[in-house]
């Protein structure tokens, strides 16, 4: 019971259940709403490689407004038009590979959303960008899937997952959040917008707007190795003239004066 109770994620989609979530009124509704929020962004994003992991929509439907050349979806159902399965949380692909990744709720539907994040964060390079599309819990929508009143097409096996928390973890993860947008079809006159526009009324609406898109660059401090330095030379306390505590030459004036003064004897 208590593992039940601390669950970790969701569980994995379902053809089934994804067929009937894309085929509904809303499902429908929702994705076109997320392909105009990524139209804003994908173009931005610079590099070669840009990787779509989890399947959402058929194809590269959520990538077409990406210019990065080389374009691809890593899915986790099969027959929705992916180039290839694979799990999440190991993924086939070599480290600081890739210059862009989407996961299209694909942490709300995982057992291990950290270990989704560590890979993507392997998986990306130095520079890399990573957008996340998600639910928000604390929307009219979230509260009512607690509530056992979902959506029924909606496919029950996901866990919803806040920005903040979201931000705290990619924090973690060395990534910085350049940008939290939200945006939903419950409200037709709350326009998307970002976090950090300036307040307004429509900004009261931003905590319970359904879904959110998180932009996020990965940021590493590069090494630079530092030569070593060499030691500063150190004079020596006595002249080289003495050997065994007796002065054979006082080559200094300064020496030979104050032997002088002292009645020493002074060499020829």
């Amino acid at each position: 019971m208590f593992r039940r109770r601390h669950a970790r994620g969701g569980r994995p989609l379902t053809r089934y259940t994804l067929s009937l979530w894309l085929r509904s009124p809303r499902g429908r509704r929702v994705l076109a709403l997320e392909e105009r929020e990524l139209r804003r962004v994908l173009p931005d994003l610079f590099g070669r490689h840009i990787l779509q992991i989890g399947t959402w929509g058929r194809g590269q439907r959520l990538l077409a407004a990406a210019e990065l050349p080389h374009r691809a979806v890593l899915g986790t159902v099969d027959q929705f038009d992916a180039q290839s399965l694979a799990e999440p949380e190991r993924l086939p692909i070599l480290s600081k590979s890739v210059d862009a990744v989407l996961l299209p709720h694909t942490l709300e539907f995982t057992r291990q959303p950290h270990s989704v994040l560590r890979e993507t964060s392997r998986i990306l390079t130095d520079r890399g960008w990573l957008l996340i599309l998600g639910f928000n819990p604390w929307s009219l929508w979230g509260l009512r899937s607690r509530l056992g009143l979902r959506y029924r097409a909606f496919p029950a096996c996901a866990r919803f997952i806040s920005s903040a928390r979201l931000c705290d973890w990619l924090e973690l993860l060395d990534f910085e959040v350049v940008q939290v947008r939200r945006f939903g079809i419950g409200f037709p006159w709350a326009a998307p917008r970002a976090e950090d526009e300036p307040f307004g009324l429509h900004s009261l609406l931003n905590p319970i707007l359904e879904s959110y898109l998180i932009v996020a660059k990965k940021r590493v401090i590069p090494m630079s190795l530092v030569a070593r330095l060499p030691r500063a030379q150190v004079r020596p306390l006595l002249p080289a003239g003495v050997v065994g505590g007796a002065v054979s030459s006082l080559p200094d004036v300064g020496l030979r004066d104050a032997g002088a003064r002292n009645g020493c004897p002074q060499p020829q």
